[in-house]
C-alpha cells in the first residue's frame, strides 16, 4: 500500500465531529480580540461539525432585541448565521448575561433557542445541557436575584425602558456585582455538588455540559460525568478559551484555544 492510500484510509479511520460545545465568550466591544478569536472558530470549527450549542453568556450583556442593529452586535448575528447557512444546526441556552436573548435575534441568526436545562442524545450519548448559574445555590444573594430577573413582569418592566435607560441599568448592576464578589469565597460561586447530584437524578442521565463557573474541567463521580466549559479573554498576553468537541464514536475532548 503506498503513502497516499494509508493516509486515505487513516482520514477516513479517524471519527468525525458531530457538535461542538461553548460559552462564556463574554463578547463585547471592548474586547476585539476575543470577538476576532470567536468568529474565527466559527469559521474554522463550527462550520464544519454537525450542531453548535452555545451554552451561555456568549455575550457580556444583553439588553433586548432592539440593540441587534448595534454594529457589533450585528458582527456576531451575522457570523452565526454564516454558520447555520452552512447547514449546522445551532442552538442557544441561555446565560446569566444573556438571558434576554430573544426570538428577533434567534431569527436573525438562524438558531434554536434551549429552554434550560435541556436533555440531547447526540453519537449515542444522553446529555444533559445547563448554563450552570442555577446550580451555585450556595451564592443565597445571587439566587434571590436570578429568581426576579427571570421573573417575566420584570423582564417585561425592562424591556419598557429605552435602550439608553437598559444599558446605564445593566452598567450600574455590573458593578454592583462586582463589588459583591470581592471578598467573596471562590468556593460560593462555584455549583452546589448536591445540586448537581439532582439533576442527575431528575433527569436520568450520567453525562452533563455546562459553563459558567469559568473552571473548565472534567469531573468524575458516582452520579455521573460533568464537563465545565472554559471562558474565553484573548486581551492579553495569556489567551485562555476553548470548546468541547464530540466525536461520532461518543468522545468528548476539551480543546484549548491555544492549541489551534
Amino acid at each position: 500500500m503506498n503513502q497516499t492510500a494509508r493516509h486515505s484510509e487513516s482520514q477516513q479511520a479517524q471519527p468525525g465531529t458531530v457538535a461542538l460545545f461553548v460559552s462564556d465568550l463574554h463578547l463585547t466591544p471592548a474586547m476585539p480580540k476575543t470577538g476576532e478569536a470567536f468568529f474565527r472558530f466559527l469559521r474554522e470549527q463550527a462550520a464544519h461539525t454537525g450542531a453548535l450549542y452555545l451554552l451561555g453568556d456568549i455575550f457580556e450583556y444583553w439588553v433586548g432585541d432592539d440593540d441587534i442593529n448595534n454594529p457589533f452586535n450585528q458582527s456576531v448575528v451575522d457570523a452565526i448565521r454564516a454558520v447555520s447557512k452552512q447547514g449546522v444546526a445551532v442552538y442557544w441556552l441561555a446565560g446569566n448575561r444573556d438571558f434576554l436573548v430573544g426570538e428577533k435575534f434567534a431569527q436573525a441568526c438562524g438558531i434554536t433557542l434551549l429552554e434550560e436545562p435541556h436533555v440531547t442524545t447526540l453519537a449515542d450519548q444522553t446529555i444533559l445541557l445547563v448554563h450552570g448559574d442555577a446550580q451555585c445555590t450556595d451564592d443565597v444573594a445571587y439566587m434571590a436575584f436570578r429568581k426576579q430577573v427571570r421573573n417575566p413582569a420584570v423582564q417585561q418592566a425592562f424591556l419598557s425602558q429605552t435602550l439608553e435607560q437598559r444599558k446605564l441599568m445593566i452598567t450600574n448592576m455590573r458593578e454592583g456585582s462586582r463589588d459583591a464578589q470581592r471578598g467573596m469565597q471562590a468556593e460560593i460561586m462555584d455549583v452546589n455538588p448536591q445540586a448537581i447530584d439532582q439533576l442527575f437524578v431528575d433527569h436520568q442521565v450520567k453525562l452533563m455540559i455546562h459553563g459558567h463557573t469559568h473552571r473548565p474541567a472534567r469531573h468524575v463521580t458516582s452520579s455521573g460525568v460533568r464537563y465545565v466549559l472554559p471562558d474565553w479573554d484573548c486581551e492579553g498576553a495569556s489567551v485562555r478559551g476553548g470548546w468541547l468537541a464530540l466525536d461520532t464514536a461518543g468522545n468528548l475532548k476539551l480543546i484549548n484555544i491555544s492549541e489551534r
